[in-house]
This record gives C-alpha cells, sequence and structure tokens, in this order.
C-alpha cells in the first residue's frame, strides 16, 4: 500500500510538471482577467483556482488575499473549508471501497448497513441523488450523514481516518484535513492519528484562508464561524491543487470503470430525470456533458468544481467567502446561474 501512495503520488506529480503552450497560455490569460475581475465585483476576498487539462494541471492561481489584514495573498495551494463538496470526496470514498472492493449495492436499502435509520425504502444511491422519499428531487445535505455510518460499516473503520489513509494519504492531498476540529484533537482524534499526522493537520488548519462575511459588498472577517467536524457532507479542509490530486485520479482509475460512468450518468426517479448523477450535479451544456459539485458554508466560504468529462477539462475554485455560490441558487441544478460557471464554459467550452 506504500508502494502504491507513492506511485500515485509520482504519476500525479509528473502531470502537474507540464507547461501549457503557449497558445493556451493566451486562453487562461484572458480567463484569469475575466476571474480576477468577477472575483473583485462581487467582492470575495480571495480566490484559488486550478484547471486540469488532458490529465494534467494546465494552469493554477491565487487571486485576491487570504487574509486581509495580514495582507497574506493567496494561492492555488491555501487550505479551505469546501463545504458541501466534500458529499463529491465522500461518494468516492464509498464507491470505491464499498462497491469496487465489497460487496455495497447502490440499490441496497440504506436499513440494511444502519437499522436505526428513519426512511426504511430509501437506498444508498437515492440519497448519493439526493432523491426524497417522494421520488422527487430534493437536495439536502443533512440527508447525507447517514452515509457517514454507512460508510463506516461497509469500509471497517472511522469515517475520518477511511477519508484520510484512502483518499488524502493515497493521492497526496497534502494540504487536505479530515475534519476542521483537528486543531484541538480529543482523546478520540488521538486513537485514530498518530502524533505527527495531527501536528500536520494542525499546522494546515492554521494556514486555512481566513473566512469573510460580505455586508454591502464589502469583506468583514468572520470571527463566529464554529468548526465542523468532518462528515459526508460537511467538515472537510483542502487546497485547489489537492482536489486537482483527486480529479486526476477520479479521471484516471481510482474508480472501477463502470462505478465512474455511473456516477457521472444522470439518476431517474420513476421514471423521471434528476439534475444529479451519484455525488455531482449533471447537466449538458452546448451538446456537452457537465459534472459539478458546490459547496457554501455561510458567511465564510465557498467552493465549485465543474467537470467537462468528454474533453478532459475541470475547473475548480475555492474562496474565502461565500460569494462563489451562494448568489446563484445552484442547489436547484444548473451550473449556468453562477456568473464564474459561465465565465469558464465561454471560454473553454464554446458554442458550436
Amino acid at each position: 500500500m506504500r508502494t502504491l501512495r507513492l506511485l500515485i503520488g509520482v504519476l500525479i506529480g509528473f502531470a502537474v510538471s507540464v507547461q501549457p503552450s503557449s497558445a493556451q497560455n493566451l486562453t487562461f490569460d484572458l480567463f484569469e482577467r475575466t476571474l480576477e475581475s468577477l472575483r473583485i465585483e462581487a467582492g470575495i476576498p480571495a480566490i484559488s483556482a486550478v484547471i486540469v487539462q488532458d490529465g494534467r494541471v494546465a494552469w493554477a492561481r491565487g487571486l485576491g488575499r487570504q487574509d486581509l489584514e495580514g495582507n497574506l495573498p493567496a494561492r492555488p495551494d491555501t487550505p479551505y473549508v469546501i463545504g458541501g463538496l466534500a458529499q463529491t470526496l465522500g461518494t468516492t470514498l464509498l464507491l470505491r471501497k464499498c462497491v469496487d472492493q465489497s460487496y455495497l449495492e447502490v440499490t441496497d436499502r440504506v436499513v440494511r448497513w444502519m437499522p436505526n435509520y428513519g426512511e426504511p425504502d430509501t437506498t444508498i444511491g437515492e440519497l448519493l441523488s439526493h432523491t426524497a422519499p417522494d421520488k422527487t428531487f430534493q437536495y439536502s445535505l443533512p440527508r447525507l450523514s447517514a452515509l457517514t455510518g454507512v460508510t463506516e460499516q461497509c469500509a471497517g473503520g472511522r469515517y475520518p481516518q477511511l477519508l484520510a489513509q484512502e483518499t488524502f494519504d493515497l493521492l497526496a492531498m497534502i494540504n487536505s484535513v479530515p475534519g476542521q476540529t483537528l486543531i484541538a484533537p480529543t482523546p478520540e482524534d488521538t486513537a485514530m492519528f498518530d502524533a505527527g499526522t495531527l501536528a500536520r493537520y494542525a499546522n494546515v488548519l492554521r494556514q486555512t484562508a481566513i473566512p469573510y462575511r460580505m455586508v454591502a459588498r464589502r469583506p468583514f472577517r468572520n470571527g463566529d464561524l464554529t468548526p465542523a467536524n468532518v462528515g459526508f457532507a460537511q467538515g472537510v479542509v483542502s487546497s485547489a491543487l489537492d482536489l486537482a490530486q483527486f480529479d486526476l485520479a477520479y479521471d484516471n482509475g481510482f474508480l472501477a470503470p463502470e462505478t465512474r460512468v455511473r456516477a457521472l450518468s444522470q439518476s431517474f426517479a420513476n421514471g423521471r430525470p434528476l439534475p444529479t448523477g451519484l455525488g455531482w450535479f449533471v447537466q449538458a451544456y452546448n451538446n456537452e456533458l457537465l459534472a459539478w459539485q458546490f459547496g457554501v458554508v455561510e458567511n465564510a466560504y465557498s467552493s465549485l468544481m465543474l467537470k467537462v468529462p468528454y474533453r478532459r477539462l475541470t475547473l475548480i475554485l475555492l474562496a474565502n467567502s461565500d460569494g462563489l455560490a451562494a448568489p446563484f441558487e445552484l442547489q436547484t441544478g444548473d451550473v449556468t446561474a453562477s456568473i464564474f460557471a459561465r465565465a469558464f464554459l465561454r471560454t473553454f467550452v464554446p458554442a458550436p
């Protein structure tokens, strides 16, 4: 396992080192100027951004300040709280450990794994696709919390430890932490992680971008944010470059091919299409499939990950206010409501 982790890290590190062509740089420069203009217009203090293209990190930037008072610039490796985007990591962990490597089926009822779950007929796939008990689409992060326990049951471990070992460590995601609360470890935490690992997590958490609330488009430091324990859809701290590591692995065999196809395919309920796959929103744009997910921590952080699978193209944006996502009602299932997504799509996925 140690050898596999090192091999994956080396392969992904090689992909990151490849440089774009001059023609690509012109396109990236145009997008960077547009993104910076949108950041300023929205009053977002900092955005860290990465574009993954053709199996490599093609472009990475930090825009603005991750700490306004300290005048500290954002970097591509700046850590942020990613909010509900954590569900994509959780879904991938569950699919890999429990479906590809074990005997869980997404058609299993949740009560098979969590007997006290309050929806006796709901399946794991329905939770992953945000299908409500009445078989309609209902975006609800709290419902996903049951999948924390499902993952623990089927994979035989504690969720923070599983996420750390089976995703962060395996993919060399060195600025990712399974829980905002690990800066002050409990006895339970020290039972899961050794002292060196906890010290590294604390160091990452101390470097996390400062959260800001927006008032009349002016940022004010949010000192009231309560750190969240990690769960299936909350509490993860990561960086744009780390999420690029995840994206590279996602498209290069981290899941079984048929599992990846299923995750990125549109789900149905009672024969009606939903705006979701498994762990992703899915939709069409200019005859292209889009797979995407977002996160919002109110008055603090926001995130967006947007894949164009058949072009092998991914955008990752992290911010230290909720301005990347909160104004756009992304939970309804249309990523083109976001001015940031539209700018990316107009630049890299033009109409035929």
